[in-house]
């Protein structure tokens, strides 16, 4: 991993980036010599150098949208060919869209027929060859683990899931008086110092999961390690480097006000909301088409009675209450027993209801809330007073998600489901602790590209 802006990025998927940037690339450069390969080129060096940048730019984004850089990925959701199949389409309405407004840039249908043809191909040979060599042995991270209870237990569990496994654990060393919840087989049992154990090993950092802190730490152990150059990490840095979460089971008000981040500052907030006004207009111009559709299907479904918009109460940034915006996907009574949560095949969810909120149209009409300073465009979701009461005394740390405005879409919601009980609440409240922790820009910019995955695949909609 590497740390960019305070966001943790995948070594690997960067690299995968770069390559296949560097692949749509050439493929442009492929495209205009096999179409003319016969004959004379219509292009300079310099025109199919400046096609080659927009088109590879414009893939790699498209790409990078559809969450194929994603680190979190796993086989369940990933469908290769679905997602690429989808990124290029989209990549390609861009690209004639550039062609139509800038004719200067424009090549030849038969040279971007090409190209995309050996795109593709190249995309699913550099795929194949990636996973092949990705998940060696060699190029893992080898991690020691100190301590053998529960904590280090789950440490078993957290990436395999995933597709690209950063780490593999080599060891766990259990402290004495220790209940040890994992296989006695992957324990350490040796007489030698902790440094000789992680040398002989080959373990390039220990990670301390030990589930009572107040028990002996072999401190001048962990010294020596650290002296001899093995990275030593906590729980919470390692849960949040992996996983991208801020592990709530071991959090503590200590290490929150000793952690780096949580800044704020007028700097920030003028860069973010610029930000929030300049995403919100761009969203607006692309979007008002379906907005309008969506006000005379909800309109035509409810015979010309019910409301278009639904407006709710919502906790906003430092607690304070605001109006939601939503296109009303539910009949009107849909809450006569009192606030609920929404569930999978809510039969309150109309028709037209079904289908925008399948694709987040819903949503849209928040544009508005961002533009009035209520939301902002990344953030964590706002949630209903009567919930957040409940939040606030049940859930540890739940009001510091306030800290901040929230949002139309944020980290949470590109890494988990639609969240429709408190267990929910609670793991996409970790989530939502690292954003707030971990905030910048560049994070902002790069939930927002990854959040047409979550629009295109219908991500946690209910």
């Amino acid at each position: 991993m590497i740390r960019i802006f305070r966001h943790y990025i995948s070594r690997a998927y960067l690299s995968l980036l770069i390559i296949e940037f560097c692949v749509f690339f050439a493929a442009m450069y492929f495209g205009s010599a096999v179409r003319f390969l016969m004959t004379k080129s219509w292009y300079t060096e310099q025109d199919i150098e400046l096609a080659s940048i927009i088109f590879s730019i414009v893939l790699t984004l498209s790409c990078s949208g559809l969450g194929l850089y994603r680190r979190t990925l796993n086989w369940e959701d990933y469908n290769l060919v679905a997602r690429t199949s989808v990124s290029f389409g989209i990549a390609i309405f861009a690209v004639i869209t550039i062609y139509y407004l800038l004719p200067e840039f424009h090549v030849a249908r038969s040279v971007l027929t090409y190209a995309i043809v050996f795109s593709f191909t190249g995309m699913m040979v550099t795929r194949f060859l990636f996973y092949k060599i990705v998940n060696h042995e060699l190029l893992k991270k080898r991690v020691l683990v100190v301590g053998s209870g529960r904590q280090a237990c789950k440490l078993l569990s957290i990436n395999e899931a995933f597709i690209n496994k950063g780490f593999t654990i080599v060891g766990f060393i259990a402290l004495p008086d220790e209940t040890s919840f994992v296989d006695e087989s992957q324990i350490i049992f040796s007489d030698k110092s902790m440094s000789s154990i992680a040398e002989q090993i080959k373990a390039d950092e220990i990670v301390i999961a030990v589930d009572d802190k107040r028990g002996m730490m072999p401190m001048d152990e962990l010294l020596d390690c650290k002296m001899s150059g093995v990275m030593i990490m906590d729980l919470m840095g390692f849960y949040e480097r992996e996983q991208g979460i801020i592990s709530l089971d071991n959090v503590h008000p200590s290490w929150l006000v000793y952690c780096d981040g949580f800044a704020q500052g007028e700097l920030r907030a003028v860069g973010k909301r610029l930000l929030d006004i300049f995403a919100s207009l761009m969203l607006l111009s692309v979007t008002w088409p379906f907005m309008l559709l969506t006000t005379i299907a909800i309109f035509l479904e409810s015979r010309f009675k019910g409301p278009i918009l639904y407006r709710q109460l919502r906790v906003g940034e430092n607690n304070k209450n605001f109006e939601v915006l939503k296109f009303r996907s539910m009949k009107t009574n849909a809450e006569k027993n009192g606030a609920q949560w929404a569930q999978k095949n809510d039969n309150r969810v109309t028709r037209v209801g079904r289908v925008i909120r399948k694709f987040r149209i819903d949503e849209l009409p928040q544009i508005f809330n961002v533009l009035r300073g209520n939301m902002s465009f990344v953030g964590p979701r706002p949630e209903r007073p009567e919930f957040v009461k409940v939040f606030n005394k049940r859930i540890p740390y739940y009001r510091e998600r306030h800290r901040v405005k929230p949002g139309i879409t944020g980290w949470a919601q590109l890494c988990y489901p639609y969240g429709a009980d408190e267990y929910d609440t609670i793991q996409k409240l970790q989530y939502d602790l690292y954003y707030v922790k971990n905030y910048s820009l560049f994070l902002d910019i790069s939930i927002m590209f990854n959040t047409v995955e979550v629009v295109l695949w219908g991500k946690g909609a209910r």
